[in-house]
């Protein structure tokens, strides 16, 4: 039997999606990346802007976005030792992707929450 691919205008190849759904996708990962589209943050700004977060579990969508490339860690020699959390280029085209969620929870937020 032949097996057929089926491309749409949504998705050009086939795993596109699901690519960027396993670096943005997770649990937390979409308001880490709003609060950082403001600029670097430090870790403690990041656990405090991003409410309910478990120190752990931001520690590793850190280090997970880290691994993607979609972040850079930067570490200082001050006293106490500062490190700030950045996008970079990768992460800031994912922009576009997040003001489109946004549009979408704005234009249903009110309908899903009287339910």
């Amino acid at each position: 039997m032949k097996t057929t691919t089926v491309l749409s205008k949504l998705e050009p190849r086939v795993g596109c999606i699901a690519t960027a759904m396993q670096i943005i996708g997770n649990k937390w990962t979409a308001l880490i990346l709003r609060d950082l589209f403001d600029g670097p943050k430090r870790f403690c700004e990041l656990e405090r802007s991003v409410f309910k977060i478990n120190p752990r579990t931001l520690s590793q969508r850190l280090d997970d976005l880290e691994a993607y490339g979609i972040i850079t860690k930067q570490s200082f020699a001050e006293v106490p030792p500062r490190t700030e959390y950045k996008l970079t280029q990768k992460g800031k085209d994912l922009l576009p992707i997040l003001q489109q969620m946004a549009t979408w929870g704005t234009k249903y937020y009110e309908s899903d929450c009287t339910t």
